[in-house]
């Protein structure tokens, strides 16, 4: 029992467990009131304010926002929250993953956190349906979201595993990222050049290697006068230009209806009298609708793509393809042709040794007797042979 407090209930696990129970059939956060109230029922009896309190601090930490996991989610840097075990809690800063001190009380606990946020989303998570993937709008009112994934046990082996990502607006300036070392001079008038001259590009790259912070950077230096219409799964893409539409997908409800695909949006979007189409992340069989919208007149146009190099996004597209399913795609060699006719430059993003994002690679697309590939035009050590193709599609550009 709390000091200080008169005889009565203590503010102890089981107490707390009642008090959940009574609070798990209740639609959306409870309020406060509410859970002063259900205290109350369960500890049979008055309960002293000390008491009151520490119960409902306790239960404010489950109930509301990111729980035991909040103060990580609202710091500034971090970018990714991971939980393995009730002792396990790990966090991505920009360098890499580092252990935390904060712990669960126990699986039930982690299990908890991870079906209330996926019931906040509108998802499912239970023995039935154990995964989500999911997003949410950050419980501090800020303009980030947090992408939800979480595996129940015994899928799961070791129990619940928790995966948060924090999606912050990507509003950084090419000037911004060479100054933080991530752009070198001759690399950042490139760029500009670049975007000046209207040429289609891809940012590939890894996981959380700052392919949408580029992409934003890149569509912050579009003339004023064009229209951007960015289509995302998330809103991370906020350049620096005064004339952005930002249509977001919406993944089907918790009875399979509803959702509005990348494929749909791409299709609104080219009648939205665009300047730019920009697909945030192409994952699927929307890249047939994105290669066919920069085809038909939408220069400059971008995307970010999941690719280890260059090299690798020619198969890559091609893989994306394949998944379409719907008798839409294209014979091998026709996509080949379609990507190299609508993409031509390729810019590879990547995490350095210490953790740093930095532009490796920028390379030119061509079609040859093996199809579509990627020349180096641009790296860290110098010009590489696709640079004489590079300087042709920027002749009569220069960097603003």
């Amino acid at each position: 029992m709390t000091p200080g407090s008169p005889a009565g209930a203590v503010v102890d696990e089981p107490l707390l467990a009642r008090v959940r129970e009574r609070l798990a059939g209740a639609a959306g956060v409870p309020a406060p009131a509410a859970v002063a109230e259900a205290v109350r029922a369960e500890a049979r009896g008055v309960i002293g304010d000390a008491d009151m309190l520490h119960a409902l601090r306790e239960l404010e930490t489950e109930l509301v926002g990111g729980g035991p996991l909040a103060s990580l989610l609202a710091a500034p840097d971090v970018s990714d929250v991971l939980v393995n075990a009730p002792g396990e809690v790990w966090v991505d800063r920009g360098g890499g993953l580092e252990r935390t001190g904060i712990r669960f009380a126990d699986e039930a606990a982690v299990r908890r956190l991870a079906q209330r946020l996926a019931l906040a989303a509108g998802r499912r998570l239970d023995d039935a349906q154990p995964w989500v993937d999911a997003h949410l709008d950050a419980a501090d009112g800020g303009a980030h979201m947090i992408r939800v994934h979480a595996v129940l046990s015994p899928v799961a082996r070791h129990g619940t595993a928790l995966s948060l990502r924090v999606l912050r607006p990507a509003t950084q300036s090419l000037d911004a990222l060479a100054a933080g070392g991530s752009i070198t001079p001759e690399a950042l008038r490139l760029l500009r050049r670049i975007v000046c001259a209207r040429l289609s590009f891809l940012v590939a790259g890894g996981t959380g290697c700052g392919k949408t912070t580029m992409t934003s950077a890149l569509l912050g230096e579009v003339d004023r006068t064009q229209r951007i219409v960015c289509v995302e799964d998330a809103p991370e893409l906020a350049p620096r230009h005064p004339h952005v539409v930002n249509l977001v997908a919406r993944p089907a409800n918790a009875e399979g209806a509803g959702a509005i695909s990348l494929r749909d949006l791409v299709r609104q979007a080219l009648r939205m009298r665009p300047d730019r189409i920009v697909v945030g992340e192409v994952r699927g069989a929307e890249v047939l609708d994105m290669l066919a919208a920069l085809n038909t007149g939408h220069e400059g146009g971008a995307c970010t793509l999941h690719a280890n190099s260059p090299s690798e996004v020619p198969a890559r597209i091609e893989a994306l393809a394949a998944t379409a399913g719907d008798g839409s795609q294209f014979d091998s060699r026709g996509l080949h042709r379609q990507l190299c006719a609508a993409v031509q430059v390729v810019l590879h993003v990547r995490r350095a040794a210490d953790g740093r994002r930095e532009l490796a690679e920028i390379a030119v697309l061509r079609y040859g007797p093996a199809g579509c590939e990627a020349v180096p035009a641009w790296t860290a050590d110098g010009p590489g042979p696709g640079i004489g193709r590079l300087r042709e599609l920027l002749a009569g550009t220069e960097a603003p």
